[in-house]
Parts: C-alpha cells; sequence; structure tokens
C-alpha cells in the first residue's frame, strides 16, 4: 500500500475509534434513561461498541498509531430526561457510527473493509431497532443534510 493509502486508512480508523468512544459514552446515557423492557438491548449495543472500540485501538497500534483517547466527557445533541429520548438517542447513536464505519469501508480493501461493512451493518440494524423504521442506505454521508437524520454536530461531541 502507499503512503496516502495508509494515512488515510489510519484517519478512518482513528475516527471510527473516535465514533466508538461516544457511542460506549452514549450507551452509559442510555442505560441510565431507557426504560426496562429495551435495558437489555441497550446492554448488548454498549458492549458491542466497547469490544468494536478495544479492536479499533489495538488495530491503529498495529499500524503504528497513537489511538485516539476518549473525551472525558461529550455534549449530547439534546436532552436524555427519559426513556422516550434515549431510544431517540440510541437510533443517532448508531447512525453516527454507521456513517464513521461507511467512510472505513471506502478508505479500507480487503478483510478490513469486509470487517468495516459488517460493522456498517450491525450499527444500521441497531439503528433500525432503536427507531423503529429504516433509512434505504444507512451510513451514507450523501443524507447527513436530510431531515432527521443525525450529522456530526447532533451526535455526542467532546
Amino acid at each position: 500500500m502507499s503512503q496516502v493509502t495508509d494515512r488515510r486508512r489510519l484517519e478512518a480508523l482513528q475516527a471510527a475509534l473516535a465514533a466508538e468512544h461516544a457511542a460506549v459514552y452514549g450507551y452509559g446515557v442510555v442505560g441510565g434513561r431507557i426504560g426496562e423492557s429495551r435495558r437489555a438491548e441497550a446492554r448488548s449495543a454498549y458492549d458491542a461498541h466497547r469490544a468494536r472500540r478495544d479492536a479499533l485501538a489495538r488495530e491503529v497500534r498495529d499500524l503504528g498509531g497513537q489511538p485516539v483517547a476518549a473525551a472525558a466527557a461529550y455534549t449530547l445533541p439534546f436532552p436524555v430526561p427519559d426513556s422516550a429520548a434515549a431510544v431517540r438517542f440510541a437510533a443517532e447513536l448508531e447512525e453516527l457510527v454507521a456513517g464513521v464505519y461507511s467512510d472505513l469501508v471506502r478508505a479500507a480493501g480487503g478483510a478490513r473493509r469486509r470487517e468495516a461493512a459488517g460493522a456498517l451493518r450491525e450499527a444500521a440494524v441497531r439503528a433500525v431497532r432503536w427507531r423503529g423504521g429504516s433509512v434505504a442506505f444507512p451510513g451514507l454521508a450523501e443524507r447527513a443534510g436530510a431531515a432527521g437524520t443525525p450529522t456530526a454536530s447532533t451526535a455526542p461531541t467532546p
């Protein structure tokens, strides 16, 4: 691989890692507000994001990079005072994660590309479950301006 391709892949891995850090934090908020009927679903998503975060950090190190650190806290895109807001927030978290994995799919090849596509699919499926409906092309940046579609500014930010 060329240095440009390696750099682009490392940048996309770092972005995915940052999104996973934000998702882990976000699911801490979701878990504190979600109703009992969906608590196991929130815990499962939290565990999945932690596992992906840890795998991405290892991969960044394997490529000679320093993994981006999690922020101490993140700004939420809206108040999350109750279960309904927690469900909406969880759907937005998954949309954010799907978007960065879409970028990683574009930047990677081979096994890493397949893994990124799998992560995108998992985030899209979780978003559908939280939202109760689907979108045509989850994770595509072209949808970022659509009404009701989360953007980087509506996701948890450091």
